[in-house]
């Protein structure tokens, strides 16, 4: 088993991605890397070593802390598996707006690219008591005289990834969820030194930086598309999403001053189940969650009367309801979902002075008083930690 400081040495590659940055690196931007290192670590601490495919626990994969570009209205969990084994989940649905299973090979920042996702479960179709309890096993075939809820298993999937969005957040009840393995493994074992090695190797040597590379992959795609101050629709293949993935994606690129900002306007999908925007920094993370307005979503967001979503992106309160705070990030990313909407519309983004929005957008937007900010604020922050992340 290698020494401490030999794992320690392989972090050291990592310091090259600041040539990768495709925000305006100063010390700031510099600083915020080394932040993210550390985030990297300490989520993949929880990926490699608190859960198992023999002995699976979903665990915290992307939240309020770990900012890998989490949607902000989700919790993320994630479990490890062997996709030719035989799993069986239980839980409660609770009340959250979109409750998935998706399974898959390879979640980003793991060894090699990411690899597909290779399947996609609504929790929803599960047969559920007045509780909305339910169980349902995963594996590659039915098991013989099974008649409950059963799905498919990818033999080559490695990990399975719930995902629950919440529109009203710490108002809506979090679904509660257990995994076990079905088919025979040995008791659980002590952890051996040459296992120990293999998965600080990996943790040391590639997840760290692994995460991050993907994070400036996907900073520098919409970059090289001439998505700054620009939208586009996006599928997030690139990073493994599946043909089925129940989502579409908006983005642009944002550039601006202090005393800039940008106005989001689109119309919206007359079938929505759920939508959002959310404000990224430089490095593909999520703007701080709880204490700033950097997200806005289909409960949230408040609709004009021609019927079109207008939103504000800029660095102080302009007195609009619909406004995303960059979070004094002058440079980074807007990002938005349809989930499975009946369209996906594309915004359009105009940059103007923030003297200017008044006037460009008079009465047609919603306007909201400082006591009422700080109502919403306070709702942000309460709902945000009441969520259940860990």
């Amino acid at each position: 088993m290698r020494t401490w400081d030999q794992y320690v040495d392989m972090l050291k590659p990592a310091a090259e991605l600041v040539g990768q940055i495709t925000a305006p690196v100063d010390e700031q931007i510099t600083a915020d890397m080394l932040r993210q290192f550390a985030m990297n670590m300490s989520q993949g601490y929880l990926l490699y070593f608190a859960t198992n495919p023999d002995y699976p626990e979903f665990v915290p994969f992307e939240n309020s802390a770990f900012l890998a570009q989490p949607n902000p209205d989700a919790v993320y969990y994630y479990t490890r598996i062997n996709g030719k084994g035989i799993y069986r989940i239980v839980g409660e649905r609770g009340t959250a707006v979109v409750a998935n299973l998706a399974y898959g090979n390879r979640i980003f920042g793991m060894a090699g690219s990411p690899g597909p996702v290779r399947g996609n479960v609504d929790v929803d179709r599960f047969a559920m008591d007045e509780h909305g309890r339910f169980e349902v096993i995963f594996s590659e075939n039915r098991p013989e005289g099974y008649t409950g809820d059963w799905a498919y298993l990818d033999p080559e999937a490695d990990f399975i990834l719930l995902r629950q969005f919440n529109y009203r957040w710490g108002r809506e009840v979090d679904m509660r969820i257990a995994i076990e393995r079905l088919d025979p493994v040995p008791p659980k074992p002590r952890l051996s030194p040459e296992r120990t090695d293999a998965l600080l190797a990996e943790l040391f040597g590639t997840y760290v930086k692994g995460l991050s590379q993907v994070c400036m992959a996907s900073m520098k795609r919409p970059f090289q598309n001439g998505q700054l101050n620009k939208m586009a629709l996006h599928d997030f293949k690139d990073v493994g999403n599946s043909g089925d993935w129940p989502q579409i994606y908006f983005e642009s690129l944002f550039e601006i001053e202090d005393d800039e900002a940008l106005i989001i306007e689109t119309e919206l999908p007359a079938e929505r189940p759920y939508w959002n925007v959310q404000v990224i920094d430089g490095l593909w993370n999520q703007a701080d969650i709880p204490y700033r307005n950097t997200s806005l979503n289909g409960h949230t967001a408040r609709i004009d009367a021609d019927g079109k979503f207008r939103a504000v992106l800029c660095r102080t309160d302009p007195g609009y309801a619909n406004w995303l705070d960059t979070a004094d990030h002058k440079f980074g990313l807007l990002i938005g979902r349809w989930f499975k909407c009946s369209s996906h519309p594309l915004p359009t983004v105009t940059r103007m002075k923030v003297d200017e929005v008044a006037d460009y957008l008079g009465d047609r937007s919603p306007r909201i008083t400082p006591e009422e900010r700080k109502a919403e604020m306070r709702e942000r922050l309460i709902g945000s930690q009441l969520r259940r992340r860990w």
